[in-house]
Formats: C-alpha cells, structure tokens, sequence
C-alpha cells in the first residue's frame, strides 16, 4: 500500500506555542496537512469541522485537558476511530496507563 502523505490530516493540540510551530513545521515538511488548537475545547471544534486522520494531544492543558479530550472523542461513534497520541510531560508508568485507558494509540514523552 502506498501513502500518500497529503491526503492525511493531523491535529496537532498544545498549549505551548512552541510546541505548535516545531511540530506543525515538522509535520509539514514530511507533506501532511495540519490543523492546530490550543486547548481541548478549540480541539473539539477542529474535529467537528474537519475531522483528522491523527490527533497529537497534549495531556495538560487549560480549560479542558487532553484526557477529558480524548474521553469526549471516543464517546462519539463518528470520532472514536481517529487514532489519538499523547504528548506529555507527565510520564511515570501511572500515566502513560492512563493515558491508554483513555483511548491512546500511542503516548510520547515531552521533550520530544
């Protein structure tokens, strides 16, 4: 199977701007599209406007965090099957559990 990386949409969610830019800039230059938001609310709307083909969440976060993000998302049949990675600096054996128990795909430790 060939992949063709312009085809594929990735959310890239964090609250540190600079997090956003390398990841996006990243991301972009390997040929995907990105879409980004800065909180789990913004994240939320970004998928109901154009659902992704990968979601990068980060775990803390204001307003609503990358937990409750991914709990909402798996909850909705239309968006349960959009694989989700964590990105965090919480990373003791308890929360990379948590994270997925809560629907991860895959969890990466900050810094990255």
């Amino acid at each position: 199977m060939e992949v063709n990386n312009p085809d594929y949409t990735i959310l890239i969610v964090d609250d540190v701007d600079a997090n956003v830019l390398l990841l996006k800039l990243l991301i972009s230059k390997a040929g995907y599209k990105t879409m980004t938001a800065f909180n789990g609310r913004d994240a939320l709307d970004a998928v109901e406007k154009q659902k992704p083909d990968l979601i990068l969440l980060d775990i803390m976060m204001p307003i609503m965090d990358g937990h409750e993000v991914a709990k909402k998302l798996k909850e909705r049949p239309e968006y349960a099957d959009i694989p989700i990675i964590f990105l965090s600096a919480l990373n003791s054996t308890e929360d990379i559990v948590q994270g997925f128990r809560f629907g991860a795909a895959d969890y990466v430790s900050k810094p990255f």
